[in-house]
């Protein structure tokens, strides 16, 4: 498996004030297949959309699911602000094997597009799972440092508690995130640059903050609204373009699958009634995609300018 499969170029998109750019750190296989990583999909609904799911999202060689991790990084009112962080490189993962002791590109990426670490002002963690925190810090010799020293990194309270090994809280994800509040949570915690914030949070006139549970306690999305032109920062509300059409498929790492289809019909109905871009983190191809109603599901009626990633 290539972990540095990665293409540099400057991928961007201007949302009325606001410019977005697409930093990849992986795309590939997750070494699961759709009954595996969505074990409630319709019988038969991977090979009804083959043609579009595959290659981008399921490799019908493999039988495996493709997924991206990629961070989305906002200028907005003059700040530089990086959505969700992915795997990082050099932590151990003994319970997420894809994902132990990464050694990727992502910071040449983010210097391609024309910043350093010390230039992002805002970290926004959309929720705190193993592939969205990761980038928070880098190793410094046997120390876990903060990777970007003048942000402030927004956090779901909700999160920041349910994760907190302290709690003993017993996730559906079982021991899949283990070490990651110590080695990607804690250490920025401690250096005094996170903001825990909870229901609400603005970042300025165009970016605001909001919980959407289900698939974590504080799951949240990040809204835009620019001018005329509106989009939704989704983070884990879907992992594969499936849940547009499907929208009741959750993925197996939901904690309340309940409360993840309901977030998840709410997202999908305002972007569809907004004509707003829905930006999820994990989808390759063109990353992202405009959404319309389609009896009680949804369908894509366009995707993202973003380059497609194969």
């Amino acid at each position: 498996m290539d972990h540095n499969r990665n293409d540099s170029a400057p991928e961007q998109l201007s949302l009325g004030e606001v410019t977005i750019t697409r930093v990849k750190e992986y795309y590939g296989s997750v070494e699961m297949t759709p009954d595996q990583f969505f074990p409630d999909s319709p019988v038969g609904s991977w090979d009804e959309h083959r043609t579009w799911l595959a290659p981008d999202f399921w490799s019908s060689e493999t039988g495996q699911c493709q997924s991206a991790i990629q961070s989305w990084l906002l200028r907005s009112e003059g700040r530089t602000i990086l959505v969700d962080t992915g795997v990082g490189n050099h932590k151990d993962r003994p319970y997420a094997p894809v994902w132990n002791r990464l050694d990727t590109t992502f910071l040449d990426n983010l210097a391609a597009v024309g910043v350093r670490p010390e230039d992002v002002d805002i970290v926004v963690n959309t929720h705190l799972h193993i592939d969205h925190v990761g980038w928070n810090t880098v190793i410094d010799g046997r120390t876990w440092v903060p990777t970007f020293p003048n942000a402030t990194y927004l956090m779901p309270r909700r999160d920041f508690e349910f994760w907190d090994p302290a709690n003993e809280h017993k996730p559906a994800l079982g021991r899949g995130n283990q070490n990651v509040f110590e080695d990607s949570v804690t250490p920025v915690h401690q250096a005094g640059l996170t903001h825990l914030w909870d229901e609400s949070y603005r970042i300025d006139e165009n970016l605001r903050l909001d919980l959407a549970p289900g698939h974590t306690p504080g799951s949240s999305v990040l809204t835009l609204e620019s001018g005329g032109d509106r989009a939704l920062f989704v983070g884990d509300l879907m992992h594969s373009a499936l849940q547009v059409v499907e929208p009741d498929v959750n993925s197996c790492f939901c904690e309340d699958p309940a409360e993840a289809r309901a977030t998840r019909h709410r997202l999908l109905g305002q972007a569809a009634e907004n004509n707003a871009l829905v930006l999820p983190a994990h989808f390759g191809g063109h990353g992202a995609v405009e959404v319309e109603r389609s009896g009680s599901k949804f369908a894509i009626t366009k995707w993202a300018g973003f380059s497609r990633i194969s």
